[in-house]
């Protein structure tokens, strides 16, 4: 953004507020606990209708691709790359419901307020709604932006749904009306030269936007990670009290001893200034096995790392490897990590940090920069070379729980940035 700055018609928040209404409404968690619109499945369906029927409604244009992303386009005044915003509309299973939607429906409130005040944005405006964001249904990250790429590889098609009704991907995307063959030959729905700026909006998943005080974040980077979701520690079931230590492969000490490697491997490098964090976010014995009076012969577990560095990351898998390799000699155990999936570390570009910032002044926002732990579609976007930003909301209570608390205030905010921005010929190629 330079020079004189164009007044922007106020985002329709109103209508954010409606659908924010009807989607917890229609997509509660048969448990009455959180929200559930499962990847591919019921909920994101009928998220996604709502976003079409509205759209149409607003005269935008809406098309889908092969993996059934949906584009709701608002023409701009002249023609070129366009303006996307967009999130995705899954969620994990009794979740929060502003979660990925609040970035749709953002794009959606500030495409209305153009259509209210009757003026096209400088630039093509496309909301974009993206499938299958959450790798809790599918064991794969970025599923719906990596397809719009083009860049969902065709093994990945084959894989299975984590709801326990044994649909591979391949078919939950062609009953969505997708087309899973055309993905498996590399069909792109988008390609980065079109696309003049991403822009996607999400709560914070974090706690640091609520402490500093502050409504608004830009991110200045997304952290990528490896993942190991159906790790196994195998070593034999024995009596409590008959089997002395140095008999024993205990699974759930060779576990400990492993967390605690972690740990330790964390802390070092979070004292030399390196960025990471590191979970085991699941752990359980085999209910069928195990007992109060039986060594656990068997532990299964996931472990989840993050960096914002790509060589963090692979130091880091060095050290889980050097543990694993030195409790396995001491313990009498054996670890199966089993299938590995990762993400690449993205920058968000400084341009549209930039531009985001004047957008923030204009509107009378004071945002705060700053890294963004979660990932987040956007990364699949920057790494394909879209310039691209992201608009975080303060969101108390975390997020991927029924509590996620953003207020409609700091929305309308992020909304008022955004609308900015688009006024004002948003344009990184120019």
């Amino acid at each position: 953004m330079t020079g004189r700055a164009l007044s922007a018609p106020a985002p329709d928040t109103a209508l954010a507020a409606r659908l924010f209404d009807e989607l917890a409404a229609r997509t509660t968690d048969p448990s009455g606990e959180g929200i559930t619109r499962a990847a591919y499945g019921e909920g994101e369906a009928i998220a996604h209708d709502i976003l079409r029927r509205e759209a149409l409604a607003l005269g935008m244009q809406v098309r889908t691709d092969a993996a059934a992303n949906l584009y709701a386009t608002l023409r701009g005044e002249r023609s070129g790359p366009a303006v996307f915003v967009g999130s995705h509309l899954d969620s994990v299973p009794k979740g929060g419901n502003f979660d990925g939607a609040a970035g749709v429906l953002m794009g959606l409130s500030v495409a209305a307020g153009f259509v209210r005040a009757g003026r096209r944005p400088p630039l093509d405006l496309i909301v974009m709604a993206i499938r299958a964001e959450e790798s809790t249904w599918f064991p794969a990250s970025y599923i719906g932006s990596r397809a719009a790429f083009g860049r969902l590889a065709a093994d990945e098609l084959s894989s299975l749904r984590r709801a326990g009704d044994g649909v591979a991907l391949g078919q939950a995307i062609d009953a969505a009306g997708g087309d899973a063959q055309a993905l498996a030959a590399g069909a792109a729905g988008l390609s980065p030269e079109a696309i003049a700026l991403f822009i996607e909006p999400h709560i914070e998943q974090g706690p640091v936007l609520l402490e500093a005080g502050a409504s608004l974040g830009f991110a200045t980077g997304i952290r990528g990670s490896f993942r190991y979701r159906n790790a196994v520690c195998h070593g034999e079931y024995a009596h409590s009290g008959a089997t002395p230590r140095a008999y024993r492969r205990d699974c759930v000490r060779a576990f400990a001893l492993l967390v605690h490697a972690m740990e330790a491997a964390w802390t070092r490098r979070e004292r030399s200034g390196e960025d990471l964090t590191v979970t085991f976010g699941q752990v359980t014995t085999d209910a069928a096995e195990a007992a109060f009076s039986k060594i656990a012969g068997k532990v299964s577990f996931s472990i989840d790392v993050r960096s914002a560095d790509s060589g963090t990351l692979e130091a880091v898998e060095a050290d889980l490897a050097l543990a694993i390799a030195e409790i396995e000699a001491s313990q009498g155990v054996r670890f199966d990590l089993g299938p590995r999936t990762a993400s690449k570390p993205a920058r968000m570009a400084p341009e549209v940090v930039f531009s985001l910032g004047e957008a923030a002044r204009h509107a009378g926002v004071a945002p705060r920069e700053m890294a963004c732990g979660a990932g987040h579609d956007a990364a699949v976007f920057a790494q394909m070379g879209v310039p691209t930003g992201m608009i975080l909301l303060r969101n108390a209570n975390g997020s991927h729980n029924p509590s996620e608390a953003m207020t409609m205030e700091d929305f309308a905010a992020g909304a008022a940035v955004l609308a900015a921005l688009v006024a004002n010929r948003p344009d990184p190629h120019r």
